[in-house]
């Protein structure tokens, strides 16, 4: 488990960016897969996500994820619900204590969220769609409905597909100058041409910090070169591998 300075000198909540290490997968989802979408033993995903749970000192019952679908959908979380029966969303908030929120990536962007003053906390995933679709943004304003506000909140951006192994083509970065003027600074030249290499962390960390949140921060890991911590999409595909393992992102209010 990997916290962030900004978030852990926060009393009163508990946050972990997860590694695929401490779980109980095996093979090429080894070991602490949460992807309930995956194609993994069922029996094995519930009890990583208990582990999880467990390093937050939260309920393995009240340990909530969503349906994610690279939407900019959130859902506000006032009750827990059973593993894999949740709503369709890519962010949750809540400012129930002790129902931990927990989102999962492999290469895309984990966003978790505190606003310490409201005691309002979030978890976002942002990908490239969701980011671009302002699932950040929607985020910040499903807290501010509890009563948070930007200018108090801290988000911190943990393990995410680095730049310099997110290359794509022509026809993505189309895509984000017609709906993002100013977008080009995220992109730069690739070895091949037509191509460009996006930083997909600076460019959710901007769209934070233009929204007007206090603390924007960035643990600067990245999921495609480090093999033996994380998992990730694009690694397993550049491999021709059959499925790939998720890792979870997760933040709770203690109980008063």
């Amino acid at each position: 488990m990997i916290e962030a300075p900004d978030l852990a000198a926060i009393p009163g909540i508990a946050h972990g960016y997860f590694t695929r290490q401490g779980g109980i997968s095996q093979g090429i989802y080894g070991s602490l897969n949460i992807g309930l979408g995956s194609d993994d033993d069922r029996a094995a995903v519930l009890e990583n996500r208990r582990r999880i749970a467990g390093k937050l000192s939260a309920s393995p019952e009240r340990l909530v994820s969503p349906h994610q679908f690279h939407s900019a959908e959130v859902t506000i979380a006032d009750d827990a619900w059973a593993p894999g029966s949740g709503p369709k969303a890519d962010a949750l908030v809540t400012a129930k204590p002790g129902l931990a929120l927990g989102i999962s990536t492999a290469d895309c962007g984990p966003v978790l969220f505190c606003d310490p003053e409201a005691r309002v906390i979030g978890a976002a995933h942002a990908g490239w769609r969701g980011a671009l679709h302002g699932v950040l943004e929607a985020t910040l304003a499903a807290m501010e409905s509890l009563g948070a506000r930007n200018d108090r909140v801290t988000a911190v951006l943990g393990p995410t597909i680095s730049a310099s192994a997110y290359e794509v083509g022509g026809e993505f970065v189309d895509r984000f100058l017609s709906q993002d003027q100013g977008s080009d600074r995220y992109f730069s030249p690739s070895e091949r041409t037509g191509h460009a290499m996006f930083d997909l962390p600076a460019y959710i960390v901007g769209r934070l910090r233009t929204a007007g949140v206090k603390k924007a921060g960035n643990l600067d890991l990245c999921t495609y070169g480090d093999e033996e911590r994380f998992f990730s999409y694009r690694r397993a595909t550049h491999r021709g591998e059959a499925d790939y393992g998720r890792l979870m992102s997760a933040i709770v209010l203690k109980d008063d």
